[in-house]
C-alpha cells in the first residue's frame, strides 16, 4: 500500500511556500505531511495531501515544477525503538531508505536563522511553541493531551 507524494521545486525565498499553501487552502486541499529541503537558491518541498490530483492541478496552474511519486507510509507507535525497528527491517532486507519524514502531526520543526525573532513573532499568534520537555512526554492519547495543556 502506498500514497502519492508531490514534490515541487521552489525558489528559496520568503513567501514562496506560503503561496503554495494558500493555493492548497483555496482549493480545499489538506496537507497531511510535508518536508522542505534547502539546496541553496532553490528547494524541494514534498507534500502528502488528501487529494493529490487536485493539489497537482493547483501547482500546474501556478506554473510550478511538480511531480508525483508513490511512497510508503507507516504509522508507528509512540514507543522508544519503533523508528529503529522499521528502519532495521528495511536495512536487514537490503532496502535503502533515501529519505523519510513524519506526517499528520500538530508538531512541526522549523529551521530559521533568527530563532529568537521567530519565537517572538509566533508568541503573538495562536500557536503553541513546544520545548524539549514537551517532546519527552508520550504522544499517546494521555500524553498528547498533557503536552497540549488539556486535562490540567
Amino acid at each position: 500500500m502506498s500514497v502519492q507524494q508531490i514534490s515541487v521545486f521552489l525558489e528559496s525565498q520568503p513567501g514562496h511556500l506560503r503561496r503554495v499553501l494558500d493555493a492548497f487552502e483555496d482549493a480545499h486541499v489538506s496537507v497531511r505531511g510535508y518536508s522542505a529541503s534547502d539546496t541553496g537558491d532553490y528547494g524541494i518541498v514534498r507534500f502528502i495531501v488528501d487529494d493529490p490530483l487536485r493539489a497537482l492541478d493547483v501547482l500546474v496552474d501556478m506554473g510550478a515544477a511538480a511531480t508525483t511519486t508513490d511512497v510508503l507510509c507507516a504509522r508507528l507507535n509512540d514507543e522508544p525503538g519503533e523508528l529503529a525497528r522499521v528502519m532495521g527491517v528495511m536495512a536487514d532486507c537490503g532496502i535503502n531508505v533515501t529519505y523519510s519524514y513524519s506526517l499528520i502531526s500538530t508538531y512541526i520543526a522549523l529551521s530559521v536563522k533568527d530563532l529568537a525573532r521567530a519565537e517572538q513573532l509566533l508568541a503573538g499568534e495562536p500557536v503553541e511553541l513546544i520545548g524539549q520537555d514537551d517532546l519527552a512526554r508520550s504522544l499517546g492519547p494521555d500524553g498528547l493531551a498533557a503536552a497540549c495543556g488539556e486535562g490540567r
